[in-house]
């Protein structure tokens, strides 16, 4: 990312934004306080263990919480503009032209009774105003932008390989010219070479139409691969954010490290995976202090007792007491 693109305003500026699941009458905080930007063109990747926040933090953004879920805080910009994220009428508009969804699990996602290029033409004729004939036109260009013939178009999902649905997937979510789309693990359940292969679609994608992207996933690899930026979540809490380049070279956060030295390197001699021990809290009887501490090599007695606050460590963020000492100095240099 250039030095440019950093002085611009953010596309989208999330703020303080909190979500309660209802579970059985007990409330159920899963994300907490996350505040992040996204700037025009940049592309994020969210890491963390299954139940860390990822797909909770995207889905709250699109509007598209479950019935069970609500935002208790917090607020989300769009050119500065506030989204009405908690009512769904309200939503529809912004949803497919401004921000769009690549969901996991395409043959879930599309409607099996319908051929492909009616439903990726139908977004088109409900948000665009086109005819059937425009919609059906944008429809075959955009199965040709994604890579998939536009004859394929008159094909049902189950005629298309797992590829091809997801590449169906990214054609829908283009539809509309929207300048975000997230991306909820995308290459879930696809074999190695075709998730190479739908990652190189993106990053193609985002360079020809400016898009910016927020990747969600549990592989640091698969950002490694297409992302600028990295934010890694933790019981439903951001813990580390900075650039694919710092994350890899210096993580700061324990619970980054070890998520890094859980992949594999066959090329250093390192094949075996090395899991983080313990088990991701329960939300609804979280931990006290760090969510992290049970599981933390780097224990200190003030994890037990104090929820670290994100704070700016050069050039990125990190919340751990570890780097306390660190802001409070900064701190009473500038006083």
């Amino acid at each position: 990312m250039t030095s440019s693109s950093q002085e611009k305003p953010p596309l989208l500026d999330v703020k303080g934004l909190s979500v309660d699941y209802g579970l059985k009458g007990v409330p159920s905080r899963a994300i907490d306080s996350v505040s992040f930007a996204l700037r025009a063109g940049e592309a994020v990747g969210l890491v963390g263990e299954s139940g860390s926040g990822k797909t909770t933090t995207a889905m709250a953004i699109a509007g598209l919480l479950s019935p069970n879920a609500r935002v208790s805080k917090g607020e989300v910009r769009y050119r500065g503009e506030q989204l009405p994220i908690d009512d769904d009428a309200s939503m529809r508009p912004h949803r497919w032209s401004e921000t769009s969804v690549v969901f996991q699990g395409a043959m879930n996602a599309l409607n099996p009774v319908h051929r492909i290029i009616k439903q990726i033409a139908e977004p088109c004729m409900l948000k665009l105003g086109m005819s059937r004939g425009e919609a059906t036109a944008r429809a075959r260009e955009l199965l040709e932008l994604v890579g998939i013939p536009a004859d394929r178009g008159s094909a049902y999902p189950h005629e298309l390989s797992g590829g091809m649905r997801q590449r169906v997937m990214i054609a829908m979510a283009l539809a509309c010219r929207p300048s975000i789309i997230i991306g909820d693990e995308p290459t879930t359940a696809l074999d190695v070479i075709t998730q190479a292969q739908i990652l190189k679609l993106l990053g193609e994608l985002r360079s020809r139409l400016g898009l910016a992207l927020i990747l969600i996933t549990h592989d640091l690899s698969v950002v490694a691969e297409c992302c600028d930026r990295v934010m890694i979540m933790y019981a439903g809490r951001i813990v580390e954010d900075g650039t694919v380049a710092e994350i890899f070279a210096q993580p700061k956060h324990p619970y980054t490290r070890l998520l890094i030295e859980s992949i594999p390197n066959p090329a250093s001699g390192k094949k075996m995976i090395r899991p983080i021990p313990g088990d991701p809290p329960n939300l609804v009887n979280r931990p006290s202090g760090c969510a992290f501490h049970p599981r933390c090599p780097s224990v200190m007695a003030v994890c037990a007792t104090e929820v670290p606050s994100l704070d700016q460590f050069g050039r990125g963020r990190v919340a751990c007491h570890l780097y306390r000492s660190s802001q409070e100095d900064k701190v009473a240099v500038h006083a």
